[in-house]
C-alpha cells in the first residue's frame, strides 16, 4: 500500500457495487447522506460527487476487511490523510476514506456514527437515541438511512447543495416524519437556518443567528 496520499481524484461506487460488496458482511451498516436520498426517492436529486456509507464503531472492522484487496483505508490526520493502520490508537477514524488504488480514484466514504447493537445515537447530541428499524430503512433490499434522520445531519450547517437535498425530500416525508424532523430541528440545533421556517411563533426566527461568527 502507498503511504503518499492519492490524488483527489473521486469515482463513486454504485449502489449496487456497494451492496454487492458490503451485502453478505456480518456487520451493521447502510447507505447514507445524498446516497441514501436518492435511493428513498427513488431518482436522484442531483449529481453527486461521491458516495456515503455508514456503520458503527464495532462494525468498521468487518465493513473494511469486506472490500477488495485493492482498495486501501485513509483518515484524516490534521489537513492530511493517512492510511488508518498509520492512525493513533485513539484517533477518531472519522470519516474513512476508501480508494481503489488500482484505478487511481477515491470511491467510498464510510462515516462512522455513534450507536451499539440495539440503538442508534446521534453524535452531535447524546440525548437522540431511535430504534435501529426506525433509522435504518430497507430499500428494495438495500439498508438506507431514513430521509429525515439524514436531513438532520445536513441541517447543522447547511450548503445550497443541502438546501437542495432537503427541498426535494421534505414535502416527501410523512406526516409523522416531518414532525419528527421539525422537532429535533428546534430541541438540538435551533440556530440551522432550516429553522426559520418552522419555528413556532412563540419562539421567532433571528436570521441573526445564522451570519457567521467574526
Amino acid at each position: 500500500m502507498s503511504t503518499t496520499t492519492p490524488a483527489p481524484r473521486w469515482a463513486p461506487l454504485t449502489v449496487e457495487q456497494v451492496a454487492g460488496l458490503l451485502g453478505a458482511a456480518d456487520a451493521r451498516w447502510w447507505l447514507s447522506g445524498g446516497a441514501a436520498l436518492d435511493r428513498w426517492l427513488g431518482a436522484p436529486i442531483r449529481e453527486r460527487e461521491n458516495i456515503d456509507v455508514s456503520t458503527i464503531p464495532s462494525d468498521l472492522d468487518t465493513v473494511l476487511a469486506a472490500l477488495p484487496p485493492t482498495f486501501s483505508a485513509w483518515v484524516p490526520d490534521g489537513t492530511a490523510l493517512i492510511p488508518i493502520a498509520d492512525a493513533a490508537e485513539d484517533a477518531e477514524l472519522q470519516p474513512v476514506l476508501i480508494h481503489d488504488d488500482d484505478a487511481d480514484a477515491w470511491v467510498l466514504r464510510v462515516n462512522v456514527e455513534d450507536g451499539s447493537r440495539r440503538a442508534w445515537m446521534y453524535r452531535r447530541d447524546a440525548r437522540l437515541q431511535l430504534p435501529w428499524e426506525q433509522v435504518v430503512l430497507d430499500v428494495d433490499g438495500v439498508p438506507t438511512g431514513a430521509p429525515e434522520v439524514q436531513l438532520l445531519w445536513k441541517c447543522f450547517s447547511p450548503r445550497p447543495e443541502d438546501d437542495a437535498d432537503k427541498d426535494a425530500v421534505v414535502p416527501r416525508l410523512s406526516d409523522e416524519a416531518r414532525a419528527w424532523w421539525e422537532q429535533q430541528l428546534l430541541r438540538i440545533h435551533p440556530h440551522s437556518s432550516w429553522t426559520i421556517p418552522v419555528r413556532s411563533p412563540m419562539f421567532p426566527a433571528r436570521p441573526s443567528w445564522n451570519r457567521p461568527a467574526r
